[in-house]
């Protein structure tokens, strides 16, 4: 990102979460002001998160859709104050737009949203910056497009080949810094189960290492769970990281910075050989 980089096969990377929307579910990430969601920024650092993470729009397909001149106008003024402070800032848009404006006021990386519709005009804002993307699995036209999503018992060969197709488009179009993420944080049809859908996750963070054969590092946004965790939810990412743990991932995209960073302590410390069969 930029002139940083991380291993992160030896240190993995932190991704803490600010939310500019008011309709974000996970109401501790929600900044109601610029200045508040700077000094989030700037906690979320201190606390040990690599990049900050900042979106403008739910990415939950029931809330209200936020335009593209409301998204720079709330995300532009948050992402020069932090990268001013050298924070690492990522956006997560599916707006060209959005991305040349946050890209150009001092993001780093790019958490996009979006589905091939629009990565010809999304890689052409990428390449000309030299920004780094997280190339989320995205089947519709956006994140908030569920009506295509749909949810395999083994979801590996397919995103497999998805991932082929848009890196290799990527790349051909100049983009080479580049993380996947298989989207297990977006939303699904409403007849989907809260139970089908947290087993899908999990067994999607589990098989990480199995998409790593790609050659680029693995981005989860960790689950929250509600309906497992109830009125303890905020000890859900806590959790699914000891599963993306075990997958191989690379980034943790989190709400939960301070738990998430002292897990993944833990698991250091007690290193691979705890989890061999028999230890």
């Amino acid at each position: 990102m930029g002139d940083r980089v991380i291993d992160v096969d030896t240190t993995p990377a932190i991704m803490g979460c600010i939310n500019l929307s008011p309709d974000s579910t996970y109401r501790e990430s929600v900044a109601t002001s610029t200045e508040s969601a700077v000094r989030k920024g700037r906690i979320l650092a201190a606390q040990g998160a690599d990049i900050v993470d900042i979106g403008a729009e739910s990415s939950n397909p029931r809330t209200r859709r936020v335009s593209v001149r409301e998204q720079v106008a709330a995300l532009v003024p948050v992402v020069k104050g932090l990268a001013s402070e050298g924070v690492a800032v990522s956006v997560e848009t599916y707006e060209p737009a959005v991305a040349r404006s946050c890209l150009d006021a001092g993001a780093l990386l790019l958490n996009y949203s979006g589905g091939p519709a629009t990565d010809a005009e999304m890689f052409s804002v990428l390449a000309g910056r030299g920004a780094t993307v997280v190339l989320c699995h995205v089947e519709g036209e956006n994140s908030r497009d569920v009506r295509a999503k749909g949810i395999d018992q083994d979801p590996v060969p397919r995103m497999l080949d998805y991932f082929g197709r848009r890196v290799d488009h990527a790349r051909s179009a100049g983009v080479d810094r580049i993380v996947i993420d298989p989207g297990i944080g977006f939303s699904h049809d409403g007849h989907v189960s809260a139970d089908v859908r947290v087993h899908y996750q999990a067994r999607a963070l589990l098989n990480t290492f199995r998409l790593r054969r790609t050659g680029l590092p693995v981005c989860h946004s960790l689950p929250h769970a509600f309906s497992l965790f109830e009125d303890e939810f905020r000890t859900a990412e806590g959790f699914f990281t000891v599963l993306a743990h075990l997958g191989g991932t690379g980034v943790y995209r989190t709400h939960e910075v301070p738990r998430i960073r002292a897990t993944l302590a833990a698991l250091r410390a007690l290193g691979p050989q705890s989890f061999a069969p028999g230890a």
